[in-house]
């Protein structure tokens, strides 16, 4: 093989090399700039009300701070949220039932994805004072302790009490463009850990068991579950750059405490300090 011929099929590799990772964040970039909802039908009125809130879902999920959709400034951007909108599409969620005599197409509820563009979104977050958290999102892993009456539990990988919970923590994840994990009951054990030790284990301590779980750092949490209060009162920290932040929710579904726990997070690791 000529000198020649190895040189150039080593520039050609190294630009397939940098062609497939230009795609890669391009597809990675591109999926940050989605979101989604429930929409009944495919009507224009209930259509702008889904644009609404898919606004406010991709601007979290672009910026990891939650305290934009307080502003004052949103009301007006809210009212031209399909000006943001470089595409959408819709899918049925009754797909493949057959539509009821008395039942129209525009009764059925739809999954409304939208679309955007760095380029659309990047001057509307600086108009909110805010900018694109665009470094790579670390995975998490969750160390939580549950109490409810006389049942409490650490939520491990595998514990079939847990099932309910870790869905639910992924699906308070996906918005975000984040993901979860959670220990094995083995290596909870191993860090002598249980429910009643991780309420105030040292988060260098979880962040360390957080690797051998496969996560780039620990969120600890606890809930409890208050009649008083009529749900679940959640309690959340995470590290980062030295300083443990706290935070908490009262009163709310377990649903609504993962919810709160990952936007936490987010707030936090995309440098928007307290939740």
């Amino acid at each position: 093989m000529s000198r020649f011929l190895r040189i150039a099929l080593v520039l050609g590799g190294l630009l397939a090399i940098f062609a497939a990772n230009s795609l890669a964040r391009a597809a990675g970039v591109d999926d940050l700039y989605k979101s989604q909802t429930i929409v009944t039908g495919q009507g224009e009125r209930n259509r702008q009300a889904g644009f609404k809130i898919c606004l406010d879902a991709v601007l979290v999920r672009v910026s990891g701070d939650q305290r934009l959709l307080a502003k004052p400034e949103m009301t007006a951007l809210r009212d031209k949220a399909g000006s943001f909108v470089t595409g959408f599409r819709y899918r049925d969620r009754m797909e493949g039932i057959p539509v009821h005599d008395e039942q129209g197409t525009h009764d059925r509820p739809h999954d409304l994805y939208c679309q955007y563009t760095p380029a659309t979104i990047g001057p509307v977050l600086a108009s909110l004072g805010s900018k694109p958290w665009l470094t790579e999102r670390p995975r998490l892993a969750v160390f939580l302790s549950t109490e409810q009456g006389i049942r409490h539990f650490a939520l491990d990988a595998d514990d079939e009490r847990g099932v309910l919970m870790r869905e639910s923590f992924g699906n308070a994840a996906a918005p975000l463009a984040m993901q979860v994990t959670f220990p094995t009951a083995a290596l909870l054990s191993q860090a002598g850990l249980d429910d009643k030790t991780l309420r105030d284990a040292d988060m260098a301590k979880l962040d360390i068991a957080a690797k051998k779980a496969g996560a780039d750092q620990a969120l600890s949490g606890s809930i409890v579950w208050s009649d008083k209060e009529l749900g679940w009162v959640a309690d959340w920290r995470l590290a980062m750059a030295g300083k443990t932040y706290a935070w908490q929710v009262r009163g709310v579904s377990f649903d609504e405490a993962f919810r709160v726990a990952m936007r936490g997070a987010a707030q936090i690791l995309s440098g928007n300090g307290q939740p």
